[in-house]
């Protein structure tokens, strides 16, 4: 077979033979992390916006609606800001994704890798920093865009 052609679809089974090698092992553990990211960051979101301290800095209105009243925890979070905070990230990084993958097709997989990383840390940043609510989405945005490059090179195939 000449370099760079795709193999037939029949050499397949008699090329690999279908065992489960280590670069197979390797790749469904890399793509699996991508999924565990976001699953990862549901849990922390949710878990930071249950916090009185984050609630009474960034969400005062939140805070005393929580702290006032004896309904149900959905009509306590009910804020078009609050929203806007844990949505920002799946968003940005849905946006981002579409943008990545010609990134990635026109420059290659490793300054798409610096572009995410660079993005986590600034959205890292910022968000550790912050000391109002449009610096925690912003920052939540930024880590979208990294998490958004992130997956689509994990996605990506050679």
């Amino acid at each position: 077979m000449a370099v760079g052609t795709v193999p037939d679809i029949q050499d397949l089974p008699r090329r690999y033979g279908g065992r489960v090698t280590t670069f197979v092992v390797l790749s469904c553990i890399t793509a699996g992390m991508g999924g565990v990211i976001f699953g990862y960051d549901i849990g922390v979101s949710g878990g930071v916006t249950s916090m009185d301290g984050f609630l009474s800095k960034f969400f005062p209105e939140v805070y005393r609606r929580m702290k006032g009243t004896s309904v149900s925890n959905y009509c306590k979070f009910d804020s078009e800001l609050l929203t806007a905070f844990t949505s920002s990230l799946y968003i940005a990084g849905l946006l981002t994704t579409f943008l990545a993958s010609s990134v990635t097709a026109r420059c290659g997989r490793r300054p798409s890798m610096v572009i995410a990383g660079s993005a986590i840390l600034a959205g890292s940043a910022i968000g550790g920093t912050a000391v109002n609510v449009s610096m925690v989405i912003l920052g939540r945005v930024l880590l979208g865009v990294g998490l958004g490059f992130g997956n689509q090179i994990i996605g990506c195939a050679d």
